[in-house]
């Protein structure tokens, strides 16, 4: 990667922000908040992030690109989780301000929530691709707005019934009427949230072709250099 080349430098930033969303949505995902009556995993303000970006790399850099960097951020994942393991089971000091009870309550994680976020992640990945690509195909690479929220409202439902599916339902932590209405619930406002940034993503769209002195308006396959050298 050449960082003096300017797609290879937009390609790192949009990968940096992917990455570093998906780990927060991973820790965040734990804590339950209520907002207006309806409960939901804290993990919902930074996963529509993760999918404007795959929506930005999807455009920019193709199939390819995308689902290399999920399977590096699956491992990624896997790798922040065994850290936190292993610092769970280090004695904190006397003078540690944050007690190992503490400690492991916040970033501790059952084994069902980690494997369903995890499948889920990388399923609805690939599934936020296929989508992608299947309505840019449809509209010869017009209507940016229907292929970003096409695939998303399809990635979201799936991504959020796998996780709340995997993570509660199946060990039998939530009821089945508990876990549809959660389930429900969090893709309502994920892809409430992923329309009301669809300006978000014409304005790096924008910001991009810009940069690189490019139009993507038209139907043009994306340059191949990142996402296959």
């Amino acid at each position: 990667m050449d960082l003096n080349n300017r797609k290879d430098l937009v390609y790192l930033i949009l990968a940096g922000l992917f990455v570093a969303n998906a780990l927060l949505g991973e820790i965040l995902g734990g804590k339950l908040i209520e907002a207006g009556g309806y409960i939901m995993s804290l993990g919902v303000i930074p996963w529509p992030v993760v999918f404007i970006k795959t929506d930005l790399i999807n455009e920019y850099y193709g199939k390819s690109g995308v689902r290399r960097l999920t399977m590096i951020t699956v491992g990624l994942i896997l790798y922040a989780f065994v850290i936190i393991f292993i610092s769970m089971g280090i004695p904190a000091s006397s003078v540690s301000p944050v007690k190992d009870e503490a400690f492991n309550s916040v970033l501790g994680q059952s084994q069902w929530i980690i494997v369903g976020s995890i499948v889920a992640f990388a399923v609805s990945q690939l599934v936020d691709v296929a989508v992608f690509w299947l309505f840019r195909d449809a509209t010869g690479g017009k209507k940016l707005w229907l292929r970003a929220t096409g695939s998303t409202a399809v990635s979201q439902l799936i991504d959020t019934f796998i996780v709340l599916g995997i993570g509660f339902w199946i060990p039998g932590k939530i009821t089945t009427a508990n876990f549809l209405n959660l389930a429900f619930t969090n893709y309502t406002y994920k892809f409430g949230i992923a329309i009301a940034l669809t300006p978000l993503i014409y304005a790096a769209h924008g910001a991009i072709d810009k940069y690189l002195g490019t139009s993507h308006t038209g139907y043009t396959p994306p340059n191949p250099q990142i996402v296959e050298g």
